[in-house]
């Protein structure tokens, strides 16, 4: 088969490829470039091609094979481009500086918030937020355990009311 007849033949085989090749991309404008890139290594591999054989099935593998090895191009792209991502922040992350300015900011509005509680409600819940378990928050104040709970759970609604406010 002469050179042209062979690139006549392709490029008539090449244009029913587009529904399978939309169908690897799932996108028409890549189905293009896949069609474009398999005619291209088919016309450079003329030679490999056995005439007798089934021209569309040596398309569609040639085909199918560009678009595997894309894929896994792409993912290892991928995958490196995050791993470079986590690093840069990782790094950034050690030479970083704390600013403790908004921290004490943030820790006097809470204390401001703990002082204006009702006292029956915030010594149960700081107790708690120091470690103390119900049960030795209840021995201690020598109060029922789901009393400590209530005031506890009372105190954390009315922090989070009064901190939301400011």
């Amino acid at each position: 088969m002469s050179a042209s007849d062979f690139s006549y033949q392709v490029n008539t085989a090449g244009n029913s490829l587009f529904g399978i090749a939309y169908n690897l991309t799932q996108n028409a404008e890549d189905a293009r470039d896949l069609i474009q890139d398999t005619i291209y290594k088919a016309l450079v591999n003329r030679d490999k091609f056995m005439k007798g054989t089934n021209l569309k099935a040596w398309l569609y593998t040639i085909m199918r094979n560009i678009f595997i090895n894309n894929y896994r191009r792409n993912v290892k792209r991928r995958l490196i481009s995050e791993e470079t991502k986590s690093e840069m922040v990782a790094n950034i992350e050690l030479h970083a500086t704390h600013n403790g300015g908004e921290t004490s900011l943030v820790m006097k509005e809470i204390e401001q918030a703990l002082t204006d509680i009702d006292e029956a409600i915030r010594i149960p819940f700081l107790m708690h937020y120091r470690g103390f378990k119900y049960e030795e928050i209840a021995a201690e104040m020598q109060i029922p355990l789901g009393t400590v709970k209530s005031r506890i759970f009372f105190a954390r609604k009315e922090l989070q009311r009064r901190l939301k406010r400011s």
